[in-house]
């Protein structure tokens, strides 16, 4: 997961809370950092994210970002 997949997946989830999260909300998973922190810090945007839903409780079908576009090969 990159850093903009990341951010995606925040704002499909969280809408416009989202960006209030990713500020304020200490993440157990990511060193009790912020995301923002962590990002900074350069813990993977993927750990980050993965954090991030077990502290705000995102169920597990949801937790690899939603409305991520379908891959169509043809």
């Amino acid at each position: 997961m990159r850093r903009s997949e990341f951010l995606r997946a925040v704002s499909d989830e969280f809408g416009a809370r989202g960006e209030t999260l990713i500020q304020d909300l200490h993440l157990v998973g990511a060193d009790g950092l912020t995301a923002v922190a962590a990002l900074e810090a350069g813990i993977p945007p993927k750990q980050i994210w993965l954090a991030l839903c077990a502290e705000t409780e995102v169920p597990e079908s949801r937790r690899y970002g939603v409305a991520r576009p379908e891959i169509t090969r043809h």
